[in-house]
């Protein structure tokens, strides 16, 4: 069954697009306030459980395969249930899971409750961007994900500022505490913003390809594995970079505290900006193009990030962050687009390999810290952007661009 055709979508600057954009600005802010939260405190979490750095960046990786592996059974329960029925549940579900988290009596138990509540989390983006595509007017779709991308940014960096700086007046369970606080409140005004779904038409058992059928098809698709990888690459290094650059700042000649390295995610402002922009610039001159720029951007910020002088560092972040948010706000919005069956299941697969790699290779890279220090990190994710760039242009080239 499909949506009725006379619904093209709210238009742009009407008082349901405007909702729509909010609403599921601070659907970005609630999961992502939670999901990165503790990113900030990680020091602070091997000295509290005395564990090593590679372990303490296992409880963002213990939400990020949560994640990874409920957002395809997601996309199956909003197929039946609806889009925002579906985002209400799993925020309401992840506030709760979040709120135990800091309560944690062992590291064993809080990789648990961050598996569990990384989970829940899976049905926001999952979900996001088709309940977007099928609610605004096709034509404003991928500014419009790059305003959902630009909540993902503030939410990262909201979860991390908070913490940090929470942390080190009291202690790390304090400052997650405070995070999932700030997101339950997010939570709410998703809820209260999103419009009624008016683009849903349930999926019917028996009536069009089935679940699996929807999910082989978009995995046979070169140009959806082109799309996949970039979130598996990318989002791989970006989390081994930031994992990772706190353990630098702490040693010599830095020795920076907890609240001070905190700050260091205000260089997430620089997607918040580049992802609605990249939405704008891709619309007039074509994604994959704006995708391609931004891989030496991300080449560019990594190279500077290698100098001693911390001004030069925040520098190099800024600029990576940017390059990078470019790059996946795009590919994230163009997911849905480049498929006309399962939409639900292309996007929940982009956020799959996205979260995957975000698990993987983000751990992966603390055994390059610890072998080679920062130059093994950066190496490493300057390895990753080159792959994920050759991949995009060889798969994406003959895709519809606008």
């Amino acid at each position: 069954m499909s949506p009725p055709e006379a619904w093209e979508g709210h238009p742009k600057g009407s008082r349901a697009y405007n909702r729509m954009l909010w609403a599921l600005f601070f659907a970005g802010v609630a999961t992502f306030s939670q999901l990165y939260s503790v990113q900030s405190v990680l020091t602070s979490i091997a000295d509290g459980f005395s564990i090593s750095a590679a372990q303490a960046a296992l409880t963002v990786s213990a939400a990020t395969i949560g994640l990874a592996l409920a957002v395809i059974p997601w996309s199956w329960v909003a197929d039946r249930l609806g889009r925002k029925r579906t985002m209400t549940w799993a925020i309401s579900a992840a506030v709760a899971f979040g709120l135990l988290v800091p309560l944690a009596p062992t590291f064993e138990l809080m990789l648990v409750l961050r598996f569990v509540e990384g989970a829940a989390l899976g049905g926001i983006p999952a979900i996001a961007l088709v309940y977007l595509n099928e609610e605004v007017q096709r034509l404003h779709a991928a500014v419009a994900a790059g305003t959902y991308v630009a909540g993902t940014t503030i939410g990262g960096l909201s979860g991390r500022l908070v913490a940090g700086p929470v942390t080190d007046l009291f202690d790390w369970r304090a400052g997650v505490l405070a995070a999932s606080l700030m997101a339950a409140v997010a939570a709410v005004a998703f809820v209260w913003l999103a419009p009624a779904p008016r683009g849903f038409a349930a999926v019917v058992r028996g009536v069009g390809p089935q679940w699996s059928q929807r999910i082989a098809h978009n995995l046979r698709s070169p140009r959806q594995l082109g799309l996949y990888s970039q979130g598996f690459l990318l989002m791989g290094g970006f989390v081994a970079v930031y994992n990772y650059l706190g353990f630098r700042l702490e040693l010599p000649p830095f020795g920076l505290p907890v609240a001070v390295i905190s700050l260091l995610f205000l260089a997430y402002l620089a997607g918040t900006v580049t992802s609605r922009v990249a939405g704008t610039l891709a619309a007039r001159f074509g994604r994959l193009r704006v995708m391609l720029v931004g891989i030496p951007v991300i080449v560019i910020g990594l190279i500077i990030t290698l100098a001693d002088s911390l001004p030069l560092i925040i520098v190099g972040l800024v600029i990576f962050t940017g390059g990078f948010f470019t790059v996946h706000s795009v590919a994230a919005g163009w997911t849905p687009r480049l498929t006309e069956v399962g939409r639900a299941q292309a996007s929940s697969l982009y956020n799959f390999f996205y979260y995957a790699g975000s698990s993987l290779i983000g751990w992966v890279g603390g055994f390059f810290f610890g072998g080679f220090g920062w130059t093994g990190v950066v190496l490493f994710a300057i390895g990753l952007a080159l792959i994920a760039g050759i991949v995009a242009a060889s798969t994406l080239r003959d895709a519809p661009n606008h």
